[in-house]
């Protein structure tokens, strides 16, 4: 066996050691009824002072049992704290008594009358759960017939405590095999006619195959399989139960698989059985470890070791929850929308809700891959946001940089907060998407939001789906005047352009905008006049997307309009000046985008301060020229033609 690490022990664990012993010392002459009282007033007492453990047990209590009321829970997470007290301080002093003295205790009688069956197996692979007083196991020498009994255990980081336990857990007779040892030896022993028992019930990490438990998946270590298939070993439960004050019961049962099956099946139908055993008594097993552990970074599985195996016979998987905090901006919500579809589809259980602007909640739900979308109203602080999102999810993924996106999401307890290192909001997240050193190459927003994607497990070489399909009108435009962001990134010559287009090819233009933008569009449609039906202000996003749907194309400033339109798959030209394309430009194939460099610009500012040269530089005769190659590529100015001939 490996040799304790030789570093210095510090003087926190000799303190926390000496207390153990001292403990363990004053209980050792106290009936062990008393003992077990005791452990229960400890337990209620750590439930008390300990919020962060009390908070992980009813986690997951409400993610197994989600039918259960909220004081059930809380009840079953109470006698949980007591049961655990209880066992641990009773297998402590157990521990350091004879066999005879802890029969009294412990009734192994279902083994004795499975003894039989046991005896005639070439070995075995016992399963024990976190179930009771699983430290009894170590008295197994005492009461089953084979020579060699190997237990594979995980050191304790008190190094003390550590070679204190294993010395008592090594006087029964078992061989202790160390974990990070790897598992050769139990191999060894298996092949040679031997028991191995292993505490199997605890997240695996990146080894592990996700397979559901209590219809939820979750990493689970393969182990039993592979060493019973290595070994041609069986595999058995041997499950101590609390029963009674100071009384326990051994529960065993011998699994059957054909030899067929493949380790990941084992493995599921491991977890369904131990799911079994634990809704005997829901409160003696060990909730107070992170069983449903989300991995860090990429919680989405595709690139985990052993993957995902989900049996023939489950029904619907539990949901993995994720809400993603939309951008404010109608044009940063659609720059985000490949990211969500990609994180919605990176595992089979992902469902997706979307936090957003009581102006964006039309749009959001117009994506398939979003299951709900919950509204921030105008009124709305930052307590009644974290309210309708407290425990409802498993993941919060930020996409604004803000600092309430944050306090949001931590208020709201949601066990995992993601997005972008920011002043005065890091405290509030616990996993950070890394950001290149500077300088950088100018990448598109969008890839903002992708990054995010990318770096928790999403596929981003999958082909999507098409959102919408659009059915154009023959020769409706659309056009966008306006920009809510401000005067800077407005055109002043689309009347013009308009009316050039509408003479020439009988154009009909639908004028989109908000409603701070009406006196703009009633301007507009009196220079276009029959040509121009002014939309400004008379749409909700709903219908606006509709009427999108019926343009051939749009011509816009940048604004958020234009994205809705490419994401639509409506052509755009759009025409920039104070910003920058190669950042919010539109997305997709079929765009024109006209923009004159001069030396001032990207300014990103609201108000052009000087001549606005950026834009005066945009010619009519340009724009006209670019809408008319849009609509010469897809045939209809050679049909006016072909019917005016």
């Amino acid at each position: 066996m490996r040799k304790s690490p030789n570093r210095p022990v510090k003087l926190t664990e000799r303190l926390v050691y000496w207390l153990y012993l001292g403990l363990g010392a004053a209980f050792l002459g106290l009936p062990l009824v008393w003992t077990f009282r005791i452990g229960q007033a400890i337990g209620l007492l750590v439930w008390g002072i300990l919020p962060g453990y009390r908070d992980l047990a009813r986690r997951n209590l409400a993610r197994a049992f989600p039918e259960w009321e909220s004081l059930q829970i809380e009840e079953c997470v109470r006698r949980h704290f007591q049961t655990l007290g209880a066992n641990f301080l009773c297998a402590f002093v157990l521990a350091q008594k004879s066999w005879e003295e802890t029969r009294k205790y412990f009734d192994v009688s279902e083994y004795q009358r499975l003894r039989g069956e046991v005896e005639q197996m070439s070995s075995a692979v016992a399963l024990v759960p976190h179930i009771g007083n699983w430290e009894l196991m170590v008295t197994a020498p005492n009461w089953v017939s084979r020579s060699q009994i190997g237990v594979v255990f995980q050191r304790l980081r008190n190094r003390l405590i550590d070679e204190h336990v294993r010395k008592f857990r090594g006087l029964s007779g078992v061989e202790l095999l160390d974990r990070s040892e790897g598992f050769n030896r139990g191999i060894a022993i298996l092949k040679q006619g031997g028991i191995v028992a292993l505490l199997s019930d605890q997240h695996a990490g990146d080894k592990g195959v996700w397979v559901p438990f209590f219809g939820r998946l979750c990493s689970t270590t393969p182990l039993p399989a592979i060493m019973a298939k290595k070994a041609h070993s069986r595999i058995g439960w041997a499950v101590v139960q609390t029963v009674g004050v100071a009384r326990w019961r051994l529960a065993h049962r011998v699994e059957e698989f054909s030899p067929e099956a493949s380790i990941e099946e084992i493995t599921a139908v491991l977890n369904e059985h131990l799911e079994e055993k634990i809704r005997e008594n829901p409160a003696d097993w060990f909730w107070v470890h992170d069983r449903w552990k989300i991995p860090s970074p990429r919680f989405l599985l595709r690139e985990y070791k052993r993957g995902i195996y989900l049996p023939e016979t489950l029904g619907k998987l539990k949901p993995f929850r994720m809400v993603i905090r939309s951008s404010n901006w109608l044009g940063d919500a659609v720059m985000s929308v490949e990211a969500v579809r990609r994180i919605r589809r990176g595992r089979p259980d992902a469902e997706v809700t979307i936090l957003a602007k009581r102006n964006l909640v039309e749009f959001w739900a117009s994506i398939p891959e979003v299951a709900a979308v919950i509204p921030i109203e105008r009124n709305d602080g930052v307590f009644a946001v974290a309210k309708k999102l407290k425990g409802r999810f498993d993941v919060a993924i930020l996409f604004p940089n803000s600092p309430r996106s944050g306090l949001e999401a931590w208020l709201a307890k949601i066990p995992r907060r993601v997005g972008y290192r920011r002043p005065w909001r890091d405290f509030f997240l616990n996993q950070f998407i890394p950001e290149p050193t500077p300088p950088q190459p100018v990448s598109h927003h969008s890839r903002t939001y992708l990054k995010i994607a990318e770096r928790i497990g999403a596929d981003m070489s999958e082909p999507l789906p098409a959102v919408a399909v659009t059915m154009p009108d023959s020769l409706t435009l659309g056009l966008c005047p306006g920009a809510e962001y401000g005067p800077a990134k407005r055109w002043l010559h689309f009347g013009e352009a308009g009316r050039i287009l509408s003479e020439r090819h009988g154009v009909r233009w639908l004028i989109f905008g908000t409603a701070k933008e009406r006196e703009l569009g009633d301007q507009l449609a009196a220079e276009l006049g029959p040509a121009g039906i002014n939309l400004v202000g008379q749409t909700t996003l709903t219908q606006l997307m509709t009427e999108l749907g019926r343009c051939r194309a749009l011509l816009t400033n940048d604004t958020g309009t234009m994205h809705l339109a490419a994401h639509l798959g409506v052509p755009t030209i759009a025409l920039f000046g104070s910003t920058e394309p190669a950042l919010t430009g539109p997305i997709g194939e079929g765009h024109t985008v006209i923009r004159h460099h001069v030396e001032c610009s990207p300014c990103f500012l609201r108000e052009c301060p000087i001549d606005f040269r950026c834009m005066n530089r945009i010619t009519v005769s340009e724009v006209v020229e670019a809408v008319e190659r849009v609509l010469a590529r897809q045939g209809v100015l050679q049909k006016v033609w072909a019917e005016r001939a």
